[in-house]
This record gives C-alpha cells, sequence and structure tokens, in this order.
C-alpha cells in the first residue's frame, strides 16, 4: 500500500509540473524559466533531480527513484498559445507559494485547475476595445491627426474580431496574419480613395504593429542564449512565418491598392522636437498599457508599463536624433526596459515577462517594414531600398531583443546563496522564483 501511495503522489507531481510548465510555455516563457520552475517545484515536492526537457510543442519529465527500477515518464502536449498574463501572474504566485511551503500538492493542484478553467472578468468585446487603443495610441506616437487615430482604432477591431472568427474556426496563424495585414492595407486605401486621410500608411504602420506584437522574437533570442538551440529554432521559425503573413497580407492590399489607382504613399516622418517627442512618449505610454491590457494583464501594473514604455521612447528617440541609427536606440531604449522591469515586477507582484514584452510594443518595428514593402511595390531602384529597409526591421527587432534580455541579466546579479540549479540554467529569469529557499531542517535532511 505504502509503495502504491508513493508512485501515486509521483505521478501527480509530475502531472502538476508539467501542467505548470505548459502555462507558463504557452504564455511565451523562455525554455530556461519553464525548466528551472518545474525542477523548483519537483524539489520542493521531494522529487530530486528529475529530468526534464522541453521543446516548443511538448514537455517531457522522467523521474527514476531506483536504478533498478523503470522510469516513469510524463508528456505533454503544448496546443494553445495565447497571450494571457493574467493567467500567467497566478500560475506564479502559485510556483512561489508551493516553493515557499505554504501550499501542499492538493491544494496547488486544485488552485491550478480552477485558474486554467476559469474565464476572465474582462469582456471579450472590452479586450478588442483595447486592441483598437493599442492602435490608436501608435497612431498618435506616428503623429496622426484625430482622424487617423480613429480610423487606426477601428481598422484594429475589425482584425481582432475577424481573427477570432478565424482562430475558431481553427485557422493557422499564419493566415489570420495575412488576413489582419490585408483588412489594415485594404481599409486604408479605402479612407485614401474617399478623402478622409491624406496619409492612410499612418492607419497601416499602425496595425502592423498590432500583428507584431503577438510575435515572440524574445522568447527565441531568450532561449538561443539560454542554450535550448531546437526551441528556440522553433521559435524563430514561428516568428518569421507569422511576420511572413503580414507581409504577404499588406504586400496583396497594396497590389490591390495600385490596381484601383489609390495612391498611399509611404510614411515619412518629419523632423523631432520636443512636441513631437511629448506626442510620440504619450503614444508609446497609450500603446503599452492598451497592450497590457488586451493580454489580460493585472490592472496594478497597467500604468507602471505605460510610464516605463514612454520612457524608453523618449530615450530611444533622443538617441535617435543624435544618428546613432535605428538599431542601437532601441537597443538603449530595450536595455532599460530589461533593467527596470525586474524591480517594479517585484515590487508589484507580476512576472517581469509581463512588463518587458509590453513595454517595448510601441517600439516594434512596423515602420521600417511597411517602408519596406511600399519601396519594394514601387520596383526599379527603389527595391534595393525595400530590401534594405526589410534589414533594418529585422535588425531592429535583434535589438529590442537582445536588449532587453541584456537589461534583465544586469538587473539580476548573481548571488553567493543561488544553488546549482540555478547556476546550470544561467540566463534571466523572466518567469518564476528566483531561488530555492530551503530552510536548516530541510537541509540536514536532504
Amino acid at each position: 500500500m505504502g509503495g502504491m501511495l508513493e508512485a501515486r503522489a509521483l505521478n501527480l507531481t509530475l502531472d502538476f509540473c508539467l501542467r505548470v510548465g505548459e502555462v507558463l510555455l504557452s504564455s511565451g516563457a523562455g525554455a530556461a524559466d519553464v525548466t528551472a520552475t518545474m525542477q523548483s517545484l519537483a524539489w520542493h515536492l521531494d522529487v530530486r533531480y528529475p529530468e526534464i526537457d522541453v521543446t516548443f510543442t511538448s514537455l517531457r519529465m522522467s523521474y527514476q527513484p531506483d536504478p533498478e527500477e523503470p522510469a516513469v515518464i510524463q508528456v505533454r502536449q503544448v496546443k494553445q498559445r495565447d497571450i494571457d498574463y493574467e493567467d500567467l501572474t497566478q500560475v506564479d504566485h502559485l510556483v512561489r507559494e508551493v516553493v515557499g511551503g505554504r501550499v501542499d500538492l492538493a491544494e496547488a493542484r486544485t488552485t491550478l485547475a480552477r485558474i486554467v478553467s476559469s474565464g476572465h472578468s474582462t469582456p471579450r468585446w472590452a479586450i478588442s476595445l483595447g486592441w483598437g487603443t493599442m492602435c490608436a495610441g501608435v497612431g498618435i506616437l506616428l503623429g496622426g491627426d484625430a482622424v487617423v487615430v480613429a480610423i487606426a482604432f477601428a481598422a484594429a477591431v475589425c482584425i481582432d474580431r475577424l481573427q477570432l472568427v478565424m482562430s475558431r474556426r481553427r485557422l493557422p496563424f499564419f493566415y489570420q496574419q495575412v488576413a489582419g495585414g490585408g483588412v489594415a492595407t485594404i481599409l486604408g486605401a479605402a479612407a485614401a480613395a474617399s478623402g478622409v486621410v491624406d496619409n492612410p500608411s499612418l492607419v497601416i504602420t499602425a496595425n502592423i504593429i498590432m500583428l507584431l506584437a503577438g510575435i515572440g522574437f524574445m522568447g527565441a533570442l531568450q532561449d538561443a542564449l539560454s542554450g535550448f538551440y531546437v526551441t528556440a529554432g522553433a521559435r524563430l521559425t514561428e516568428a518569421l512565418l507569422a511576420t511572413a503573413g503580414i507581409i504577404a497580407g499588406v504586400s496583396g492590399g497594396l497590389t490591390l491598392a495600385d490596381v484601383a489607382g489609390v495612391d498611399i504613399g509611404r510614411l515619412d516622418l518629419g523632423g523631432s522636437s520636443w512636441k513631437s517627442f511629448t506626442m510620440m512618449a504619450l503614444g508609446a505610454a497609450v500603446c503599452a498599457g492598451a497592450f497590457a491590457f488586451a493580454s489580460y494583464a493585472p490592472k496594478r501594473i497597467i500604468a507602471p508599463i505605460a510610464l516605463i514604455a514612454a520612457v524608453a521612447m523618449l530615450i530611444s528617440q533622443s538617441f535617435a536624433v543624435q544618428g546613432f541609427g535605428r538599431a542601437w536606440p532601441t537597443a538603449f531604449a530595450a536595455f532599460f526596459v530589461g533593467l527596470v522591469s525586474y524591480t517594479v515586477a517585484g515590487r508589484l507582484r507580476v512576472p517581469p515577462l509581463v512588463v518587458v514584452v509590453s513595454a517595448v510594443v510601441p517600439m516594434l518595428p512596423g515602420l521600417s517594414i511597411y517602408r519596406g514593402l511600399a519601396l519594394m511595390a514601387e520596383g526599379g531602384r527603389s527595391t534595393s531600398d525595400g530590401l534594405l529597409a526589410m534589414v533594418t526591421a529585422a535588425s531592429i527587432a535583434t535589438a529590442l531583443s537582445s536588449g532587453v534580455i541584456l537589461g534583465e541579466y544586469v538587473a539580476q546579479p548573481l548571488k553567493r546563496e543561488a544553488n546549482r540549479l540555478e547556476q546550470r540554467l544561467a540566463g534571466p529569469r523572466l518567469v518564476g522564483p528566483l531561488r530555492i529557499r530551503r530552510n536548516r531542517r530541510s537541509r540536514r535532511e536532504a
């Protein structure tokens, strides 16, 4: 009977760790964070040194209590990938409760089941309005007038509702991105044809940034730096495929506009001034705060995210006007975001991942992508300039990811009491407990 009870407890522990890992991985956490969190949970639930394998689509956990006994192996597939920072935050709190010894396995499993099965207090239509507000913020950031902001808002709501319908019909994410890019461009062209707006490229660029917001460039680079190259390759493939969908949708819309005789033109930002800096900071704050709201982030963190995004935008533009190009100013601003997010997230009890992803959204390279597509659509000598703009977009995305992660490295210094587990998984922790805490008695027993 005792052996049966021990086997049952082991199975429940492995299943609990896998379910926690599934929530973290599906929410965009890095493979190193997922692995370390699962090992921390297993250690505190008396399963010492299990074997954990994290890939982009599955989680595998095994434990062999004795060399003469067969290993217990469990595998769990990651089927759904929705940005849900409310579930991520609640699971992060649950992990800390378990690691702190305040919750036992049975209660932890019950709490986790309630987290993943319960809905949200925020209605879905409010989330659509959040996406619209986010694109309105981008319109402000780019210097658009009230009409441009309103059309960007309406286009974002339409794109979100369309992608929601396509998602429920289980269409792949690539086609959702194609549809989103096409809708954004067609609505912008329609507004230009009717004479409502003079520069529809502002609307298109705002919606491109909305479509880029859900792509996990940061997770891919974090996995690569942490040594999880298979997962990093899979994340990068997904990111490139999603970006290709945006490019296909926007280029298709530009082609239709050209056939219809509608001149959309290119977006060329004017000179910078203190007034433009103020509007860009305001737009960045609205954009980042609205993205956090649309991703179900806790309400207490939305205002700090908006403030961090505004300061980061000011840093980026301050370096840009000094002639540092596009990538380096973005990297400096992203480094600032990574540096302050650890402290802010700790004080407000949310994972730093929630802060960093939301705060860097206004700096995504939507403008470079649109400019590259517009130039390539002109043909001739403009094609090489368009390709250069696309390379600039890739460099900005890399600068964002690497700058944030470097900021996390600096913000989370190595501590003397960090255990060997954290030293083996050398990398910034964006989700999960920083270290395993054990009292003197448990150390003596171990």
